[in-house]
């Protein structure tokens, strides 16, 4: 069973037209800030994302943990399960929340990295493609960055692929990104892992790799003044 986490303050993100939400989180002496963005019908209050976000406040890393979707789309998405895979829209909806990073007084200067699962990981790539002076770091836990491969070749930060080793479908779609890839990246499969990182261990490696990229892409070259 995964550890309960607190669920931070409750922050407004913007309004397109309704507002959009999300959960901040800032330990002491923070040194960056990791943006998630959920996709496949996922939300801010996924235990998984939450587990992840725990170890990252634990190596002195700020979350912002929202969700992409209004209360209105995530009904219709529900139905449908068609704006989760909308990477434009959920796109647009991740560069929404750096712009707050770097607008609110708490975050300003904080250095930006982004962890995207699924169809998120996609938007997180197309975020960093746009903004490459800005998103400084990507981690894909599961993800499907093959679904932003027009735009892979310029992304610049440093980029790990997180997947599991018995995800034969998604491991396939990581390795073909992977080489589309042309900044620093790695990708890291956990063995005997399905999709969810359900099984004993999985999740908890998944945090391990995701604080140790932030770590080094993040914190250590914030303290190096880059």
């Amino acid at each position: 069973m995964l550890k309960s986490l607190h669920r931070g303050e409750e922050v407004r993100i913007g309004a397109v037209p309704e507002d959009l939400y999300g959960s901040l989180v800032i330990p002491p002496q923070a040194g960056g800030i990791v943006l998630f963005a959920h996709g496949s019908g996922s939300s801010r209050f996924s235990p998984r994302n939450q587990f992840v976000a725990g170890r990252l406040h634990a190596v002195g890393l700020a979350t912002l943990m929202m969700d992409l979707l209004t209360r209105k789309e995530e009904d219709y998405d529900s139905f449908t399960a068609e704006l989760r895979f909308n990477i434009p829209l959920l796109t647009g909806r991740v560069l929404l929340a750096l712009d707050w990073v770097l607008r609110d007084a708490r975050t300003q200067g904080l250095r930006v990295g982004c962890f995207g699962s699924s169809t998120g990981a996609a938007s997180a790539l197309e975020g960093a493609a746009e903004r490459p002076e800005e998103i400084r770091a990507v981690v894909s836990r599961g993800g499907r960055p093959d679904m932003a491969i027009p735009v892979l070749h310029r992304v610049i930060a440093p980029t790990l692929l997180i997947v599991g080793g018995a995800d034969h479908a998604v491991l396939e779609m990581n390795r073909h990104a992977f080489e589309k890839l042309t900044c620093p990246r790695e990708l890291s499969i956990v063995p005997g892992a399905t999709h969810l990182f359900e099984e004993p261990g999985a999740l908890e490696k998944v945090a391990d790799l995701a604080a140790e990229w932030f770590q080094k892409h993040l914190l250590a070259a914030d303290a190096m003044g880059n």
